[in-house]
Order: structure tokens, then sequence, then C-alpha cells
């Protein structure tokens, strides 16, 4: 992972992306007041991808004309967006909006797996299977141990997040693999075009038409959830990418839960189970160990002592 100093702009730009992505699973709990999963989904990627083509088109970016590259955007859209969206819209039917972002703390976890599957430069060291042990602890404490045994709508719920959270780890592999070198907003565009191809259809077969006279609340949501969470979250992510590097990211993961909780509790009057904050203690404690430099910091002055 790329890793560069953090400006105070980039700690900006981070804490900012922290507190879109941490309104994603209140927005999305919201919304699953007045209609189904699906619809939610949808609503989240047509929209966003509308406000992607107007940006593109109004900065006049060159489109990709090779086939397979759109071929490749598709597949990005079905793991990135219309897979892990519909699988965390469905669990927060039955699990708090705090919970989910601690569970969505775990695809940083999955990520570093799935690397080492794939890339040859990706191997997995002491350090990581340490971090990813650490992280695997946290998500059982997170869910408590009964979760992986039951099969009540609530432990579907956490096993759907962690899905999610896989699918993020596969769209990552993907995206490094197949989509080098394209534009970021390019990048962003094709896959949430092609998001929106899955889920209109899927959604209005499986659900029916997408409901679109809304209360005002809803409707607020969903311009929160499409423009701010997902079109404009989208283009300060790949700001911070650029003034701050890959590695530092995690710590917007990191970022997301504090938010995600205390918003939940906030605006829901959410509780969560002592266990559940124990389990984020874990996964935070992993991705510090996965992302490394503390623990180099660690042995730096151990050494100099």
């Amino acid at each position: 992972m790329t890793q560069a100093s953090l400006s105070p702009r980039a700690w900006f730009l981070m804490a900012m992306l922290a507190f879109i992505w941490g309104g994603s699973f209140l927005a999305t709990r919201t919304l699953l007041d007045t209609m189904v999963p699906l619809h939610v989904v949808t609503h989240r990627v047509l929209w966003a991808t509308l406000v992607l083509w107007a940006y593109v088109l109004w900065r006049r970016f060159p489109l990709p004309r090779d086939p397979r590259l759109w071929g490749a955007l598709l597949v990005m859209g079905f793991l990135n967006n219309a897979v892990p969206f519909s699988l965390q819209a469905t669990a927060q039917t039955s699990i708090e909006s705090g919970l989910a972002g601690i569970l969505n703390a775990s695809a940083a976890i999955f990520g570093v797996l799935v690397a080492a599957a794939v890339f040859a430069d990706e191997r997995l060291t002491a350090r990581k299977m340490t971090g990813v042990g650490l992280g695997f602890a946290g998500v059982v404490v997170t869910m408590g141990p009964s979760a992986l045994t039951s099969f009540d709508p609530r432990s579907l719920a956490q096993m759907a997040m962690l899905a999610s959270t896989f699918s993020y780890a596969l769209a990552g592999a993907w995206g490094r693999g197949m989509l080098a070198g394209i534009r970021p907003e390019i990048a962003a565009l094709g896959m949430l075009t092609g998001a929106s191809l899955i889920m209109l259809p899927l959604s209005w077969v499986v659900e029916g038409p997408l409901p679109v006279a809304l209360p005002l609340p809803a409707l607020a949501a969903i311009a929160y959830y499409a423009v701010v969470i997902t079109a404009v979250a989208y283009l300060i992510y790949y700001r911070v990418l650029a003034l701050a590097g890959s590695g530092n990211l995690l710590l917007v993961t990191l970022l997301v839960v504090p938010v995600a909780v205390g918003l939940g509790a906030l605006v829901r009057a959410e509780t969560l189970p002592p266990r559940a904050f124990a389990g984020f203690a874990l996964i935070a404690l992993a991705l510090v160990v996965i992302d490394g430099r503390l623990v180099r910091r660690f042995r730096q002055a151990r050494d100099r002592v």
C-alpha cells in the first residue's frame, strides 16, 4: 500500500469522507422505513449516476471506447455497488446502523486476503496475518459466538454485512487488475452506470416499479444518499487517494465507525451491546497492525532506547 504524509488538507478531506460515509448507514435505515431494500439501492446508484454523467460531460472528460473496458466497469459496478449495497440494505432491516458500520470495517481485512490470493506483490507477511487474525476475532466478538451457529434474522443480517465486505474486497482486486490507468472520474461513472443497469431492471422485476411519490424526509434522504454519499464521496475519495495514498485510506474505515454509531444513537436512539464496542476495538487494532506504521514507529522507538 502506498503511504504518504498527511497534510492538514488531507486530514480535512478524510474527516469529511468519513462523516459522509458514516451517514450512509443512517440514510439507509431512514429510507428502509418507506421502501424495500432493492428500491433503496436503485435510488442510490441511479441518481448518483446521473449526477456523475452531468459532471463528466460538463468537464468534457473523454469517454472510453473499448467495449471490453465497459464490460470491466459493469463487473465493477456489480461487485462494488450492486451486490454490497443490496446486502447492506437488506441487513439493516434487522440490525442497527451502528452495528452495520462496525461490521463494514472488516472490508479491509478481507481486502488483505483477496489481494494476497490474487497478486504476487501482496503476499501475507507475519504482520498482516496477525492483523487478519485480530480482525476476525473482532468480528466474532462483535457478532457474538451464537451468531455463527444460529440462523435468526439478526444473525443472517450480520452474515450479509460480512458478505458485502467480501464483495468490496473482490471489487478492489478487480479494479486493480482491470481498471488500472483509467481516469478516476470515468471509473466511478462507469462503475455506477453498470450498477444502475443491473439494479433498475432487477428491482423492477423483483419488487415492482421504482417508487418516486415519496414523503419529503425520504426524498431528502435519497438526495443525500445518491448525490453526497455516492457521487460526491467518490470524487473526494479519489482526491484523498492522490493526496495521501491508499495506505492512509485505511484510516477512513476507522473514522466511519464512530460517525455511524453516533448518528444511529442520536437520531434513532440505537443502543449497542458492550461486545460490539469491544469487537470494534479489536478490528481497529487489526487495521493498525495491517497498516504497519505504528508498529514500525514502536520498533524504532524501542531500538533508540
